[in-house]
């Protein structure tokens, strides 16, 4: 059975002892139904959340040698500002304009794999225009890690594993990463006289454990696939939070947990620029492509629900590669190509086709190969032959 709606959980209700069964039980069926919900009561501070907010839409004021300054391309970390239309979804361009962030971490040692580039300090606006900026952003990104580690426990519990049961694929500095972005409306992008929406971000999954999304602003706009390939709105519910499931939790249980395709529409001429801040918890670069054993009851469940039209093809299989950084670190190349040609020219000459790709397979980029048709609806899984998977 295709979902038609987002399903929306009260976290309140996982604290109790009377009401945690019923809960564990919805978010059971979110996560092998859906991929994609709505948490309320999540804890997390409201002044914070406006500060977050009001800082964000902020940033974007500011004069565009400000940003610049800290554009991603500067490093290899794929951390820092993208100007608007630097970034490639679905073999089109995305538009929005975007500064992403991570947890702290130092630059790493020389000796290190390639994909701990990943680790790196933040670049962070001139604090003498945005004072409260970094400070603010900070603490958000530190109460959304707890967050989304008290989540990932209720997680296992739904899948009937102890609450611990995913800490091994965790770091003791664990990274995660947020975002900012403004999708600019199509009147601002010259698209206002066409008929086509603009691609505020291509279909895509997530390429993390999970993401949690703060819709900072009152557009819709974000849509799931379905599981008869059909798009299904996700409007903004003041007070809550978008919970996507990753391809990395896809991975870890053995596709019980599936990450579902979505995408990010412009806003309609007139109604101004949407605002997103997601957040997405990450895993150990490190970590092999080991999995939980989820139990019986659960992955036969999962079976008798069918498959999904899906035009995103699962890149994070065993075999392919040797450590989830690695799969990471390619998908990052193929979306910020600014960044690959300057930092990763031989993975960047990959993803061009110029030289096979991991395990002796080219990567197809050619938009004949594109997996997602402009009506939504992809090819099966199983035959797709391109994807993206992707920090979005």
């Amino acid at each position: 059975m295709s979902f038609d709606a987002i399903p929306v959980l009260d976290l309140s209700r996982s604290q109790h002892a009377a009401t945690k069964p019923a809960f564990l039980a919805d978010l059971r069926r979110a996560l092998l139904e859906v991929g994609f919900l709505y948490i309320s009561n999540t804890d997390i501070n409201q002044t914070l959340v406006e500060d977050v907010i009001s800082n964000g839409k902020a940033f974007f004021e500011l004069p565009d040698e400000a940003k610049l300054a800290i554009q991603m391309k500067n490093a290899p970390s794929f951390l820092g500002y993208s100007k608007l239309g630097n970034e490639i979804t679905a073999h089109r361009t995305d538009f929005r304009e975007q500064i992403d962030l991570s947890t702290p971490h130092p630059l790493p040692a020389p000796t290190a794999p390639l994909y701990h580039n990943l680790l790196s300090p933040n670049q962070w606006p001139d604090p003498s225009i945005l004072p409260a900026f970094r400070p603010v952003f900070e603490s958000y990104i530190t109460a959304m890690s707890h967050l989304a580690t008290r989540f990932t426990s209720l997680i296992a519990e739904a899948l009937d594993l102890p609450p611990t049961a995913f800490d091994r694929f965790f770091d003791k500095d664990q990274q995660h990463k947020l975002k900012i972005v403004k999708y600019p409306d199509v009147s601002q992008l010259g698209l206002d006289n066409t008929n086509a929406p603009g691609q505020g971000v291509g279909p895509h999954k997530d390429s993390m454990l999970s993401s949690y999304l703060l819709q900072a602003s009152p557009h819709r706009g974000l849509q799931a696939q379905n599981l008869a390939g059909e798009w299904i709105d996700c409007p903004p519910i003041p007070g809550t939070l978008v919970v996507a499931i990753g391809q990395g939790l896809e991975a870890l249980t053995h596709g019980v947990c599936a990450s579902t395709t979505h995408r990010v529409l412009s806003p309609a001429a007139g109604e101004g620029p949407r605002f997103s801040i997601p957040f997405f918890q990450g895993v150990s670069y490190d970590a092999t492509f080991e999995s939980v054993e989820v139990p019986l009851w659960v992955r036969e469940k999962k079976a008798s629900l069918g498959k999904r039209r899906d035009g995103v093809e699962f890149t994070f299989e065993k075999g392919r590669w040797a450590h989830l950084g690695e799969a990471t670190l390619w998908n990052r190349c193929k979306s910020h190509g600014d960044v690959a040609e300057g930092w990763y020219p031989e993975i960047w000459a990959e993803i061009q086709g110029v030289k096979k790709g991991p395990s002796g397979i080219a990567d197809k980029t050619n938009k004949e190969d594109a997996a997602v048709d402009e009506g939504g609806v992809g090819r099966p899984l199983e035959v797709a032959q391109d994807a993206t998977i992707k920090v979005h």
